[in-house]
């Protein structure tokens, strides 16, 4: 902060005050430094589990926020919202998110590596839960020059 004095020297006490000024540019520059900071680390926390995607050629479809993503690694590991879930304990946590849903819709994230019957045991649990649409996340495939 800066203080200064106004008027001459003789009446000193009389019309003297102080002046405070607020230098908001260190504010400023945190706030810009934090932002990109958000910016750069933001795409970084969306992938989650590491999960190598098919490719197909089928047009893509828009998807809510509000989705259902369980993700499916190469090992075969269940992963609802980047927590990973027992097969066994899968069933009970599909009927406990799809309970109070309208939209009764699940979006698979296989890898390419796992096998058929992990991906069947999920559907079967999600159908069981009562889930009435299922997807398949797949890559877009790369279209020749």
């Amino acid at each position: 902060m800066a203080f200064g004095r106004l008027g001459n020297d003789k009446n000193f006490e009389s019309d003297t005050s102080d002046l405070a000024e607020i230098n908001i540019i260190p504010l400023v520059d945190v706030m810009l430094v934090l932002l990109i900071i958000f910016m750069v680390t933001a795409p970084l926390s969306i992938g989650g589990i590491k999960v190598e995607l098919p490719h197909s050629a089928a047009k893509s479809t828009g998807i809510d926020e509000k989705r259902v993503i369980l993700s499916i690694n190469e090992q075969g590991d269940f992963y609802l919202d980047r927590v990973q879930v027992s097969s066994h304990a899968l069933p009970d946590r599909f009927r406990t998110i799809f309970e109070g849903r309208d939209k009764k819709e699940l979006y698979i994230r296989a890898d390419r590596g796992v096998s058929y019957g992990r991906v069947v045991d999920a559907m079967g649990a999600a159908k069981g839960a009562g889930v009435l649409k299922i997807g398949m996340l797949t890559q877009a495939q790369a279209t020749p020059r």
